[in-house]
């Protein structure tokens, strides 16, 4: 036998070395293999943590994600209420869809194996049909994501340098900033879901971020036309819901409007950009009362339409409270002016001066048109119901801040204390930081429960307020000429509420303090003034707990009349009130020119 056939005989018995050695396979499914740390497998979504935004079915590029309502989940504000589905016969597992999710929610596990020959089971909900998901999860980090989570800071005016005058505190962005920070907006839409008036936000943004600033207006004014003041006061509830600010800080939806408005100087300038269409004459006359944020804004949108719109207005600017009620410093005057020119330019007559009830009759004006729209605001405020406000330096703060803004000079001398804890006690803080007076401001429950807004709390204390928080206020000590010399107040404990609301503040006894003043001013709210409603319309027109009772296109029981503002919603922002008088103008069209009533 030859060599070689030897080794051929020989050589299948090699194969006895394998026994006892472990196989190369594996026995699947009885054993799976491990996956790479940084495998991208199926999807998983935890349903709490995500807001519907909607972001990863934008960005896949595939086509394999879109959004849907699933049970158990219902939209709220802030929440879309759907939940990404994802067909995974379409989807490559990019992983750009977890890249982009703001909130962190969605991740792509290491499960990676699924059998059948149903193609209609490969479309799943990540986190039901899949509802825990493997543990070793591939997520995005904050510091990798595709998302700007981080704010373009607002140039604003040193604390110390704005109380020596009323110059303007924030500076507003420019162009290479706005565009920075508009860059940031993923389109979601849940900030036009929050505000009160649904302006087009993501559209508006877009413009400024691909640097169209005249679109940007264009888009603002479809259905704002006081946009300047909403870019400089707004409440910006739209910022809350931002998706981006779950792990970061919210797109500047406010300063970003600012910015855009800001681009047309002049009344002029802005009818050029804007250019509306004016519809001919309909014959129908609508009278509105109060020229505030709500009732320009019927007027506005009611003259585009066609109408003759004439308002009846008790003091000699428009306005309302953003005119005499928000301090110069947050809100200049020549910008409020700027708006107001614009408006009366487009055909609305605004009567200064003229205070319905007293130089007109509620009752003349309801005769001699065919619509009234009432947007009187809250025009008085609450006193603080205690002993000594008759004291002279005892004022209301809303008083006070519409007679500094009306240029009249008002002796507060040099310690003042403001009771209350919302943006009207915080303006008046800061105006009279701004005359000079050393300021403590009295509020009865902790700061963190104070309603104003946190800037505003932020800036009031930058520029030396001083906040005493559960404090309640029992007397107003007077001097021998009957000043105000002090005021008392009781240390407050907070006690849980028994209904699980909100801790409530409990006077301590004997924990009486007392500080120095020169002046008092009350800020713990406002209300209406309806003597105007003589004659019966005080019996037509219902009003319960102070506000006037409408429907949800702002009628009143009487059909003729609609109202908005402060006199009707609970909110007290100018959005709030321009989205009143919106809604009021589509309504008044509807029922004079649609149906001919």
């Amino acid at each position: 036998m030859s060599f070689f056939d030897l080794k051929g005989t020989l050589k299948p018995l090699t194969a006895l070395k394998q026994f006892g050695r472990k196989p190369h396979t594996i026995d699947f499914p009885k054993v799976s293999l491990e996956a790479a740390e940084r495998y991208r497998g199926f999807h998983y979504n935890d349903l709490e943590e995500c807001i519907g935004c909607g972001n990863c079915a934008t960005i896949c590029q595939n086509a394999a994600i879109d959004m849907i309502h699933i049970d158990g989940i219902e939209g709220k504000k802030g929440d879309s209420g759907l939940r990404p589905r994802v067909d995974h016969g379409r989807c490559c597992w990019c992983g750009l869809c977890v890249e982009v999710c703001p909130t962190g929610s969605l991740s792509l596990t290491r499960d990676y194996m699924y059998v059948s020959d149903d193609a209609d089971s490969f479309l799943w909900v990540p986190g039901v049909d899949n509802p825990k998901g493997n543990e070793k999860r591939s997520f995005t980090s904050d510091e990798s994501s595709l998302n700007d989570f981080k704010r373009i800071p607002m140039p604003e005016l040193e604390g110390m340098e704005r109380v020596k005058s009323f110059a303007e505190v924030v500076l507003g962005y420019n162009e290479e900033m706005a565009r920075a920070e508009a860059s940031r907006c993923i389109s979601c839409g849940l900030c036009t879901e929050a505000c009160p008036d649904h302006m087009h936000i993501p559209e508006y943004i877009n413009a400024i971020a691909r640097g169209n600033d005249a679109d940007a207006l264009r888009i603002i004014y479809d259905n704002n036309p006081l946009p300047e003041m909403c870019g400089k006061v707004c409440t910006r509830r739209c910022e809350e819901v931002c998706a981006i600010a779950k792990r970061g800080e919210p797109v500047a939806i406010r300063w970003l409007k600012r910015y855009a408005t800001e681009t047309a100087q002049t009344s002029d300038i802005t009818r050029e950009i804007v250019n509306p269409e004016i519809k001919e004459p309909n014959g129908y006359k609508v009278g509105i009362v109060g020229a505030g944020p709500s009732g320009l804004t019927a007027a506005y949108y009611l003259a585009l339409r066609g109408f003759d719109v004439t308002i009846y207005e008790a003091n000699a600017k428009a306005g309302g409270a953003t005119m005499y009620g928000i301090p110069k410093y947050r809100f200049p005057i020549e910008s409020l002016d700027k708006q107001i020119e614009y408006i009366e330019k487009i055909g609305v007559k605004i009567h200064y001066n003229t205070k319905v009830g007293k130089d007109i009759s509620f009752d003349k004006i309801y005769k001699e048109h065919d619509a009234v729209f009432v947007g009187v605001g809250f025009p008085d405020a609450w006193s603080l119901g205690i002993e000594g406000e008759d004291a002279k330096g005892s004022m209301q703060a809303f008083r006070y801040l519409f007679m500094v803004n009306s240029g009249e000079k008002v002796d507060i001398g040099d310690k003042v204390v403001v009771v209350g804890g919302g943006n009207v006690a915080i303006d008046a803080a800061r105006v009279s930081r701004r005359f000079g007076a050393d300021v403590t401001i009295l509020y009865r429950r902790r700061v963190e429960d104070m309603p104003a807004d946190w800037e505003e709390i932020e800036g009031a204390e930058d520029e030396g307020v001083h906040i005493i928080p559960q404090g309640i206020p029992v007397k107003i000590h007077k001097d021998d000429k009957g000043r105000v010399k002090s005021i008392e107040y009781l240390k407050a404990e907070m006690v849980p509420d028994e209904k699980g609301g909100r801790p409530r503040p409990v006077a301590i006894e004997g924990s009486n303090t007392i500080i120095e003043a020169t002046a008092v001013m009350a800020a713990i709210g406002q209300m209406g003034d309806y003597s105007f409603l003589e004659g019966g319309y005080e019996e037509k027109i219902k009003i319960e707990r102070g506000r006037f009772v409408v429907n949800d296109k702002q009628q009143t029981t009487d059909p003729k009349v609609f109202a908005g503002g402060d006199a009707v919603n609970r909110t007290a922002d100018a959005i709030s009130a321009i989205a009143d008088g919106f809604r009021a103008c589509k309504a008044i069209d509807e029922m004079l020119v649609k149906t001919g009533k």
